[in-house]
């Protein structure tokens, strides 16, 4: 490591602001209490004085990932039912415009929302949600100025009428129903509870005033409340356009509604009755329903129902579904998407670590009687450019088109958007992701191994460096490596491209990640033996895959640093405070970290919805299990690497005080000499600065620390 910034500990904030009678440092979470806020200036100022050196190398950074970069960006065309709509960014602009014209007249395009001018004289914007009714006339959105996730409901008429705020802290989610007539239409939206738990869902009426471009409100209308305090709710449409589905959902079980989307105000129908421990997602095509769920084993299988059969008195536990694909042990399946002619399923390989997409031709639903489900005609895996790299399907507005739009990238190439034709296989690459500079795709290498955790089990671990450093690590010369840590929800880290990581890369840096148990990368039983009672793998996979690098060669065992993020920051802030020789520094960004008090909470936002995740400490061994890892419970006088700790003041994921108070516990232990530093952001959420440029610049930060931490600086 480099020479350490000097020290600054006789001005610590820390010293300044304990207090004997509260050594655990809670009197931080009383957002109210000025002193709280003096405190976190004190850090920023302290945090901002060691950096200080530093600054040149961040301002480096930054400008170098915009000389890499597109800065004016014009987004793809797509085509709705009446109008093609795009966006555009502008290269000095943090937001884009929405832009539209009628089909097939491009000569006639014209701006209908300027996020730009919307987001003027905030400091934090953010749109949750945007849509548009049938007749695609008007635009609904929701909106958060303030970064704590709590949004307004906004209407205008397109393309330039005044916007009006309907509604006021809501959720994001907004869904039209196809009822438009010349008189009016119906939107539905989500509601929090005292928690910011989604728990409802409500239907708004609304009234055209088409000659003042005004519409008026009618009185919200709940459709649906979850009282269960670990379930969330969501409103979604079918592809089909026929059916809106209401989704309420624990960590591990779901139920499923739906009512016709043409008559919004019908009765809910039973589509997946709620079943603990079971997962099910519910997609339609006009004569049948199809089922992906985990009731026959964890890696989910798909089913068919015909529609009639399951109108005709809603689904229970005992209606009989028609299996398509089986639960199979080597994969999971993850999703499916219905169009006119079938579906398209994405499906996880557990040995690869890989998803594949696979498009399955069907025939015709609706012809058939209701005792016939639709059976399989085609069955094929769609061609990856390479592996490992990840393919989406993006988001197709028309059931019955022919030609999907898939985006790829890798840990190599940039993202690319491909459209397929199912019909006839041709692919056509419609836009790739212009990439300038020194560091091109072709001198990159994506490489994984495997680590062995503590029981045995075999950990992949993804890497990407530059490749003439390959050659080197081959021959023997580890390289300084950022070793990124998840490991919760049962999300995968697929291969993703950032041109912010290459200006690590040209410095010499490997970018490797830990597919840790926890995490979705094999499967289902992969999240499932890293969360509740086997959340310790986690921790273990992560310091396995942290000794692999080095065992393998990959990795200067005395340059590694931990970076994680939220649930990521937990990881990492563990596995610092059990080995904290095994890194040089770590990176907690709005890290999860007093995870007995919060989960103790009920009153926080998530923590109810959370305990099929962690487990609930009102139960004793539930409690001493959390005590065990949590990291503001063990943190220890011994010596720390150099941390670097990001807050945000109004996150209501993890809220502010979780990060400061392991600064001023770990800064009052801290046995060596390397910096404790907090930064707290006090215009942001959990998802950090909402515009582009102020959240390049504060990766640029970041990385200028890691840099300074691997000797790099």
């Amino acid at each position: 490591m480099s020479k350490a910034q000097p020290s600054n500990a006789s001005a610590s904030p820390v010293a300044r602001y304990f207090r004997a009678d509260d050594p655990h440092w809670h009197w931080l979470e009383d957002a109210e209490a000025p002193e709280v806020r003096d405190f976190l200036t004190a850090a920023n100022a302290q945090h901002a004085a060691w950096f200080a050196p530093l600054e040149p190398l961040a301002k480096a950074l930054y400008e170098g990932h915009l000389a890499r970069r597109e800065l004016a960006i014009t987004g793809l065309e797509t085509a709705l039912d009446h109008f093609t709509v795009y966006s555009e960014t502008g290269a000095d602009d943090d937001y884009p415009r929405w832009w539209r014209y009628p089909i097939g007249q491009p000569q006639s395009r014209e701006c209908f929302f300027d996020l730009p001018a919307r987001a003027a004289g905030h400091d934090f914007f953010d749109i949750g949600d945007m849509a548009l009714p049938p007749d695609e006339q008007w635009l609904a959105w929701t909106e958060d100025t303030q970064g704590d996730e709590r949004f307004s409901l906004w209407l205008k008429r397109l393309p330039d009428g005044a916007p009006q705020r309907l509604l006021e802290d809501i959720g994001p989610s907004l869904c039209w129903a196809e009822d438009q007539s010349a008189h009016g239409a119906t939107l539905l939206f989500t509601r929090f509870d005292t928690t910011q738990r989604p728990e409802s869902i409500w239907r708004l009426p609304l009234a055209w005033h088409t000659h003042t471009d005004s519409a008026a409100a009618g009185t919200p209308e709940r459709v649906f409340i979850e009282p269960d305090p670990e379930f969330w709710v969501g409103i979604g449409k079918t592809r089909s356009k026929a059916w809106l589905l209401v989704e309420s959902a624990s960590k591990d079980t779901s139920e499923v509604q739906g009512v016709p989307a043409h008559k919004p105000d019908a009765p809910l129908v039973c589509l997946h009755p709620r079943t603990p421990g079971v997962e099910a997602s519910i997609d339609h095509r006009p004569g049948a329903f199809y089922r992906l769920h985990n009731h026959a084993g964890p890696h989910f299988q798909l089913d068919v129902i015909s529609e009639a059969h399951a109108l005709a008195g809603g689904v229970d536990a005992q209606t009989p579904w028609q299996t398509l694909l089986a639960h199979r042990q080597e994969a999971t399946l993850e999703g499916v998407d219905a169009f006119a002619w079938g579906l398209v399923v994405a499906e996880r390989d557990h040995l690869e670590a890989q998803v594949y997409l696979r498009r399955l031709v069907l025939d015709d639903p609706s012809s058939a009687s209701p005792a016939r489900h639709p059976h399989i005609i085609g069955d094929e895996r769609l061609a990856l450019p390479e592996t490992p790299c990840s393919q989406f399907l993006e988001d197709a507005p028309h059931f019955a088109t022919t030609t999907l739009r898939l985006r790829e990238e890798s840990f190599t190439q940039p993202p690319r958007w491909v459209e397929l034709e199912v019909t006839s296989g041709q692919r056509r690459v419609v836009k790739t992701q212009p990439l300038y500079g020194d560091l091109q795709p072709e001198q990159l290498v994506s490489r994984q191994i495997w680590a062995q955790s503590a029981d045995g089990e075999q950990v992949p671990v993804s890497m990407v460096m530059r490749a003439d450093l390959a050659t080197q690590v081959d021959n023997g010369q580890p390289l300084p490596t950022l070793l990124y840590g998840y490991g919760a929800y049962g999300e995968p880290l697929d291969p993703w491209f950032s041109i912010a990581r290459l200006e690590l890369l040209a410095r010499g840096v490997v970018f490797a990640v830990a597919h840790v148990r926890g995490g979705g990368e094999r499967g289902e039983p992969w999240y499932l033996n890293g969360k509740m009672a086997h959340k310790e793998n986690s921790f273990h996979d992560f310091l396995a895959a942290r000794d692999a690098l080095v065992e393998q060669g990959v990795s200067d065992a005395r340059r590694i640093v931990a970076v994680g993020a939220s649930a990521g920051g937990m990881l990492v802030g563990t596995c610092v405070n059990r080995a904290p020789n095994a890194f040089c520094a770590a990176v907690l960004d709005v890290p999860f970290l007093d995870v007995l008090r919060t989960m103790q909470n009920p009153e926080l936002p998530l923590t109810t919805a959370e305990y099929s995740e962690w487990g609930n400490p009102q139960a004793p061994e539930v409690a001493e299990r959390m005590a065990a890892y949590s990291p503001l419970d063990n943190v220890t006088a011994q010596t720390y690497p150099a941390l670097w700790i990001e807050g945000n003041w109004f996150d209501t994921r993890v809220g502010y005080w979780e990060p400061a108070k392991f600064y001023a516990r770990v800064s009052q232990c801290q046995q060596g000499g390397a910096p404790v530093l907090l930064h707290t952001d006090m215009e942001s959420g959990h998802g950090g600065a909402s515009g582009r440029f102020k959240a390049w610049r504060d990766n640029a930060r970041q990385d200028a620390f890691i840099l300074w931490a691997l000797g790099l600086a």
